[in-house]
């Protein structure tokens, strides 16, 4: 079994109380946690108790700006790929799931990520929240103000890396409701 990182959507924010009520499935990736996740859950972004596991390993942020960033990225990483029927299909579908998903959050359980390492897992995400999702969101706006075009390039290069993960209605951990 690989080790996954989950990404879903929700009403409100998991809290300390209990977790939010209806939570709908987005996406998991095997052995990382890709760039459209981080961007994703790169508008408002917090770290907040997992829906899963005991440490507050989990990461929520506003649905909206993450969807809306993505799309944006989406959009100018595919004016390079416009001969790729892979990329055109990964983004067709990546877009309609979020579009039928859509709710005012998204969470992200990152548990069995940042148990992969030694490191202490709530620091790992207190990291994630605090520099690698910023700086990569940093890279992506960037990217569409056409000022990044190196790391545009490596990213159309490894599109699959980025943005090919697994988007369904049901996950390894899916919630009941």
């Amino acid at each position: 079994m690989a080790n996954r990182s989950y990404l879903y959507s929700a009403d409100s924010m998991p809290n300390e109380t209990g977790i939010p009520q209806r939570i709908r499935c987005i996406s998991e990736h095997n052995w990382d946690i890709p760039l459209a996740h981080k961007l994703l859950v790169g508008s408002g972004t917090t770290q907040v108790p997992s829906m899963i596991w005991n440490p507050p390993v989990g990461i929520a942020a506003d649905y909206t700006g993450g969807a809306d960033l993505l799309r944006e990225l989406l959009r100018v990483v595919g004016k390079g790929l416009e001969d790729d029927a892979e990329f055109a299909d990964c983004v067709a579908r990546t877009t309609a799931h979020l579009d039928k998903q859509r709710a005012e959050y998204f969470v992200l359980e990152t548990g069995e990520i940042v148990s992969m390492t030694d490191d202490d897992p709530v620091e790992s995400v207190r990291r994630l929240v605090a520099e690698d999702i910023p700086d990569a969101v940093a890279e992506a706006e960037a990217a569409i103000a056409g000022r990044n075009d190196d790391w545009l390039a490596s990213v159309r290069v490894d599109w699959q890396k980025h943005f090919a993960s697994f988007y369904s209605d049901a996950l390894y951990f899916s919630f009941p409701g």
